[in-house]
């Protein structure tokens, strides 16, 4: 895997993916920054946020459950102190479908948080992550 960040100006960043897909970094006005794009703080959090539903998700469907929309909503804590680390993050799963059972999203969410997702299994071995979830029938 292979990335680059460019700095363009102030303290505007432009990341851009092996895989050819950019995204804009920008930090606060107080900051020398113009609020112009995502933090990268915010960007890791997005990251285990992707991850996690990507395997919610794709363990989901194969076992052909008939889930139609799953949101994962985040909240992190930080550390007072420089550095400024994650010191808890949250993830909350809204998981819409029908006839989904609670032990089977459970599932999912357990497996893609112990097994599949290597965003948040790394960050898990110095941030405490905890999980829930709701299901929304449809």
């Amino acid at each position: 895997m292979e990335a680059t960040v460019k700095w363009v100006d102030g303290r505007m960043f432009v990341g851009e993916s092996g895989s050819g897909h950019a995204v804009i970094m920008d930090g606060p006005a107080d900051h020398g920054g113009r609020n112009m794009g995502i933090r990268p703080m915010e960007m890791i959090l997005l990251g285990v946020g992707g991850c996690s539903s990507f395997d919610v998700i794709d363990i989901l469907q194969k076992g052909r459950h008939d889930v139609r929309d799953c949101v994962a909503q985040l909240t992190a804590e930080r550390a007072d102190t420089i550095p400024s680390v994650f010191t808890k993050i949250h993830l909350h799963f809204v998981v819409s479908g029908r006839n989904l059972k609670q032990e089977i999203v459970d599932r999912a969410i357990k497996l893609s948080a112990e097994k599949y997702c290597s965003a948040s299994i790394m960050l898990g071995k110095i941030v405490n992550i905890t999980h829930d979830f709701e299901i929304i029938e449809v």
